[in-house]
């Protein structure tokens, strides 16, 4: 050691590890042994030992579909948990859909493992997302394959594959596919028995569908379904289910079963309900509930006039007010609608000088019925 003591000595040393490096130096004599501790600039790497490792580049996307059609369970298993986090970015899922991944999937709806179905619909949940996904979806039929999982036993993929459906129907055309699919009475029956969190994905669905085209729910007694769920306890059921019935009142048999159905007095009775959004919904399928003279009568029976009215002294929500002034032209076309409401035109007056548009031209209209003279 005496023989070093005077030559220059300098040693570093570093871990394996990426979080820190340590050095040590002795550049002079007899000095101290100095020890830094210093972070690293950069990131850990991803070891996550669920996913499969991600090819560089335009690669990528193809390794993992080579993946996907894989005998080995676990290789299946990890290139979905990757493709998850891929299908966030719509240039991936416009390359994943050239290469020809939406065909694995479909191959994988069917896989025995519960996972692998679980991963499967979560992808092609969030491909849905897209634009570029639906009108994938559209050309690849993924409706039809994903139907064949309505009744599978895990929650998590009747939850993915409705959620899927849901972001489909946004599109017309996917909503026009649902519906040519021959799904309608499928979704209707499962909005009888999913669980809740399922049930408001469905509602939705439907509501988006029967815009398109309500044949197929009204024969599948739609109506004494959504009826059923407008007395849920869950406030957003509620809501969605109004919803839904202004879709399929639109149609003049869709108008007829409300009616026949007894639907209008709870319509009526949900005018006063906590939620802003059910009294909006209810008011809206009122509207079209009434265009019949059926529907009149039903809902003056139902003392419809005061919770409208109410609704209109006492709500600044812009659909509430339109839909609810709307309802109420609808019940002053029956005579003795005019006459209750002759005395509460200064109200509807209040709403000409409304900063929306509509608002203003619903209630020109509503005065005009409300006065009109035979």
């Amino acid at each position: 050691m005496s023989a070093l003591a005077g030559r220059h000595q300098e040693t570093s040393l570093y871990t394996l590890s990426s979080f820190y490096r340590v050095s040590f130096s002795k550049p002079f004599g007899r000095r101290e042994k100095m020890a830094h501790a210093r972070i690293s600039m950069y990131m850990p790497p991803d070891i996550d030992p669920t996913k499969a490792a991600i090819a560089y580049g335009c690669r990528a996307l193809r390794k993992l579909n080579e993946e996907l059609q894989s005998g080995d369970l676990l290789t299946r298993q990890k290139a979905l948990v990757a493709l998850c986090d891929l299908m966030h970015d719509p240039e991936y899922v416009y390359e994943a859909i050239n290469i020809g991944c939406l065909e694995s999937l479909k191959t994988l709806l069917q896989d025995d493992d519960n996972l692998v179905r679980i991963k499967t619909t979560e992808v092609l949940y969030i491909m849905a997302t897209h634009y570029v996904g639906r009108v994938g979806f559209l050309k690849h039929e993924i409706i039809q394959a994903l139907s064949l999982l309505l009744s599978d036993h895990q929650t998590l993929c009747r939850e993915n594959l409705h959620q899927a459906y849901k972001h489909l129907a946004q599109l017309p055309k996917g909503a026009e596919g649902i519906v040519m699919s021959g799904l309608i009475p499928s979704l209707v029956r499962k909005l009888l028995k999913e669980e809740e969190h399922i049930q408001e994905i469905i509602l939705d669905t439907l509501a988006l569908c029967l815009q398109e085209d309500a044949t197929e729910a009204l024969e599948s007694q739609a109506v004494p379904c959504l009826k059923e769920k407008l007395l849920s306890k869950n406030s957003q059921i509620r809501s969605k289910a109004a919803r839904a019935l202004i879709a399929i009142s639109i149609p003049l048999d869709g108008k007829k079963q409300v009616w026949k159905n007894e639907v209008i007095p709870i319509l009526v009775t949900l005018l006063s309900d906590t939620d802003e959004e059910v009294k909006a919904n209810a008011a809206g399928a009122l509207m079209h509930a009434t265009v019949t003279t059926e529907g009149k009568y039903a809902a003056l029976d139902a003392n419809a006039i005061d919770p409208l009215l109410e609704l209109l002294r006492t709500t600044s929500k812009t659909k509430v007010c339109l839909n609810a002034t709307k309802a109420l032209t609808m019940l002053a076309e029956a005579p003795e609608g005019r006459k209750l409401l002759l005395p509460h035109v200064p109200t509807f007056c209040y709403f000409l000088t409304h900063k929306n548009e509509a608002i203003r031209r619903a209630a020109e209209v509503a005065i005009k019925v409300i006065e009109w003279k035979p």
